[in-house]
């Protein structure tokens, strides 16, 4: 024989050999042991899950009695068939005529209560749960329930959070009804979710158990024809088994709902078993977004255990042993047994339940899912964190990882030990994305009326608006066709880049009034509209609008006369008191220090040449005689440098007030024009000549329609108008290019403001008002409307009528020059102080000898009269004086 025959009959005899002794050594220990303790088992043999988890469990007691022989453990498995109240049979079977000690199994809260309920000697059974549900029920009601599966609602939190990535607004969940209970749950708390992130469910389908399914499989497929005709694209499985979802893809393929604009999620029931099923049912499933719990898959006891796991698996069930790797299922199951064998061993065989429950409590070991350690009836460990993967080709690929503290992140170490080392490593993109149908963009999510992602939207403009400054429509020879451009068309660009989608879209101009354009949105003839369409109530009960991109009122412009009645005293105007008031200090006291310097160093000036020289520097700060001392020139020249900039100054706004500011409106209000039964101009295409007669109350034969910004001027030089009415932005364009001869007036009526109009009930209102926001914020909506009005504007004046003081200049533009002014000439002032107490020092000193003698004589004199007073009234003292 050769060398590898004997190699291959010696390894049949050590494999022969192992399972011989795992054999001798279970027989071992059932012999050693009169009496076997026993673990109930409740699970869904029907499906994937539940098999995966039966042989988990197997694996778990056997590993234990490989470990110890100090007691024999017994599984006991009911199949709960997928039903919910087959699983509290099941649980109740297991109770009484297997008489198990603990239960593992796929049991939700309320199948847990319902059996304690029917048993209440039952109550304090440990019940270990395989089964994600939220955690809602107090611990006082099933005090020895425990659950091993993730709580419900950090699965729901990453499904929001992928909505939420992509701004998807609106979603259609689908989901298999095998538990009534969690399934109204999971829809509270997937509804609450994306509530928070600005989204909602848009429909939501139920599919009856698989076994009903089999039996009306037609109703997959009626019911997502129903789901084809909504304008919804995001579909989000939360609830069903890899069977059903199977099945579902596959109608899903053949009807054409895996192509571009389409958008699938599955949660971590289907994500976790993809490595499960073949290549065919992925096929089904290219672009598919799911996610799927993280666990430790490079350590030892892994390796170990996906080996003997995959040989049990596949001897168990050929016909999946190609696709036989475990699933976070499995390793849940097999920590779930180990927990209660161990348990179980270091209680006695005559044990309470709650002695047992206790001894549970305290497990603290490393298992394969992660740490195993209660508080509580909690299972002690981090948050999970989700593997975000990308079904592409034969398999999928990760694209991100999940977690409730840090959110998206792109480190791929799946270890839960080290979730903080990823915590600074966010994520800007996701991806990159396969995406159904092979698209590279993200979907937007949504088709509006049945139109497929390539084909652009009509997005109808006003041909005929009075003002093209903010819609043009032109005439191209050389495409044969019209092109639009604008103010309102610029926004409307800007406002789409900022959109997280490609919004593809034509511009169709349209001819009718302002009015008919909405109704043609309504009946679905244009998808949307742009341009400068007002924000109104009654436009509601047709469209819905955007966030207004410009801010609107309806105000009056009429013509501009100038007025007379200020011109006689409007130079006092030119500065403010305050700041005349500082001139005229200023100067007189410059003059007083050039008097004073000139006085000091020429003592022989008269006292009329010195008051003459006063008077004439404060005036006129000009002598014939030129300055003695450069001390004065040092003093006058900054002053007269500040003087020729405040006298420019002077000239310069004396000149724009009497140009601009006394101008005043022809008409002073509208109750002037209604009582004078005067015509008013307004555009005859838009809702202001309704606002007229309903509102303002013009009569309909004083209103005339005027179809061009270029009409006004001359309505108003012959005499068709008297007014004008625009909405603000119209008002501004206007007056920028007519700013000669025309003002606005009166109150500014309040209206909603320019703004797109869209369907109702479309996605797009509440997008492109995000989106809006955004362009403000970042500034390019003040520059557009900047250079709307310069490009119009023909004129640098301004068009407003100026009430003067807003004009009149104060002292603040001239601080620096009084300052440097001020100071130049208090030190000149103290030096010239200096000067003449130096040269009439002895006539000072003079003085003040004087001023002491004076001093002393009124003390001694104060004295005297006082002594007199003293003696005056005492009698005592004039006796002895007298005497």
């Amino acid at each position: 024989m050769s060398r590898i025959s004997y190699f291959l009959l010696l390894l049949l005899l050590i494999m022969r050999t192992i399972a011989e002794s795992n054999g001798k050594d279970e027989g071992e220990c059932a012999m050693k042991h009169d009496g076997s303790r026993k673990i109930g088992g409740v699970i869904d043999y029907c499906s994937r899950t539940g098999r995966e988890q039966g042989i988990a469990m197997e694996m778990a007691v056997q590993d234990f009695h490989h470990l110890t022989c100090s007691i024999h453990l017994v599984l006991r498995f009911k199949d709960s068939q997928g039903s919910s109240a087959r699983a509290a049979s099941s649980a109740l079977e297991l109770i009484g005529s297997e008489e198990v000690e603990a239960i593992i199994g796929t049991i939700t809260p309320p199948e847990a209560t319902l059996v304690s309920e029917i048993e209440n000697a039952t109550r304090d059974m440990p019940i270990i749960s395989l089964t994600s549900s939220p955690s809602i029920l107090p611990t006082y009601q099933l005090p020895f329930f425990l659950q091993m599966a993730n709580d419900i609602k950090v699965n729901i939190q990453c499904i929001a959070a992928i909505v939420n990535y992509f701004q998807w607004r609106k979603v259609t969940v689908i989901y298999q009804d095998n538990d009534d209970f969690i399934t109204d749950s999971v829809i509270t708390l997937l509804s609450d979710s994306l509530r928070v992130v600005g989204s909602e469910i848009d429909h939501h389908l139920s599919f009856p158990p698989q076994s009903s399914v089999s039996e009306h499989n037609g109703a997959i497929e009626q019911e997502l024809r129903k789901l084809r005709s909504n304008s919804n694209r995001v579909f989000i499985l939360v609830q069903s088994s890899i069977r059903f979802a199977i099945s579902l893809f596959e109608k899903v393929k053949q009807m054409g709902m895996m192509e571009k604009g389409y958008v699938w999620i599955v949660g971590d029931e289907i994500a976790s078993l993809l490595d499960s099923i073949d290549s065919s049912a992925l096929y089904n499933m290219q672009g598919v977004l799911g996610f799927r719990t993280s666990f430790i898959d490079s350590s030892k006891s892994f390796r170990r255990f996906k080996t003997k796991f995959r040989k049990h698996y596949g001897t168990r069930y050929a016909e999946e042993e190609e696709y036989s790797n475990p699933s976070i299922y499995a390793l849940r199951a097999y920590d779930a047994a180990r927990t209660i064998a161990e348990a179980m061993d270091k209680s006695p065989a005559n044990a309470t339940s709650k002695e047992l429950f206790k001894q549970i409590l305290s497990s603290n070991f490393e298992g394969l899912s992660g740490r195993i350690r209660f508080r509580n009836t909690t299972l002690l460990k981090h948050l999970p964190t989700f593997q975000v993967i990308n079904v592409v080709g034969k398999s999928y690929r990760e694209v991100a990882i999940w977690s409730p503290q840090f959110g998206f992140t792109e480190n791929s170490n799946r270890h839960e030990g080290e979730n903080t080392a990823f915590g600074n490593m966010t994520m800007k993109e996701l991806g990159p994305i396969h995406w159904p149908g092979g698209l590279q963009t993200v979907p937007k999510g949504w088709t509006s009326f049945g139109f497929d992602e390539d084909k652009p939207l009509k997005i109808g403009v006003p041909a005929r608006g009075a003002f093209n400054q903010f819609v043009k429509v032109s005439y191209d020879k050389g495409i044969n066709g019209s092109y639009v451009t604008g103010f309102s068309v610029e926004v409307f660009e800007a406002v789409v880049k900022r959109l997280p989608y490609q919004l593809p879209y034509v511009l169709v101009p349209f001819y009718g009034s302002y009015d008919d354009m909405v109704e043609q949105v309504y009946s679905k003839g244009l998808d949307a509209a742009v341009g400068d369409t007002e924000i109104m109530a009654y436009r509601y009960q047709y469209a819905e609008f955007s966030q207004p991109y410009l801010e609107s009122g309806l105000i009056m412009v009429v013509t501009a006369k100038p007025d007379k009645s200020k011109e006689r005293w409007v130079f006092l105007e030119t500065f403010t008191r305050r700041m005349w008031l500082i001139t005229i200090a200023m100067h007189t006291f410059i003059g007083f220090v050039i008097w004073l310097i000139e006085h000091a160093e020429n003592p022989d000036l008269t006292r009329f040449g010195a008051v003459l020289w006063f008077s004439v520097t404060v005036l006129f700060f000009a002598h014939r005689e030129p300055l003695r001392s450069n001390l004065s020139r040092f003093v006058l020249a900054p002053w007269l440098f500040a003087i020729l900039i405040i006298t420019a100054s002077f000239t310069a706004s004396l000149t724009s007030m009497l140009t601009i500011s006394h101008l005043q409106p022809s008409v002073s209000d509208i109750d002037t024009l209604l009582r004078t039964n005067a015509s008013v101009g307004c555009n005859g295409n838009s809702f202001i000549v309704g606002y007229l007669i309903n509102v303002l109350g013009f009569k309909p034969k004083n209103i005339r329609k005027i179809d061009s910004i270029n009409d006004y001027p001359d309505a108003f030089r012959n005499g068709d108008i008297q007014a004008a009415f625009f909405v603000v932005p119209h008002a501004k364009v206007f007056l920028a290019k007519y700013c000669k001869g025309f003002t606005m007036t009166g109150p500014t009526f309040k209206l909603g403001g320019f703004g797109f109009v869209f369907p109702k009930g479309s996605r797009l209102a509440f997008e492109f008002s995000e989106a809006i926001l955004k362009v403000m914020e970042n500034g390019e909506m003040p520059r557009l409307e900047e250079y709307l009005l310069i490009s119009n504007n023909s004129c640098s004046q301004s068009t407003g009528v100026s009430d003067g003081s807003s004009s009149s200049l104060g002292p603040r533009p001239f601080a620096g020059l009084f300052f440097v002014s001020g100071g130049i000439s208090a030190f000149a002032f103290l030096v010239a102080t200096v000067r003449m107490a130096r040269r009439h020092q002895h006539f000072i000193r003079a003085k003040l000898n004087g001023l002491r003698t004076s001093a002393f004589t009124f003390l001694t004199n104060c004295t005297q009269f006082v002594e007199f007073r003293f003696l005056q009234g005492n009698p005592i003292r004039q006796t002895n004086s007298q005497e």
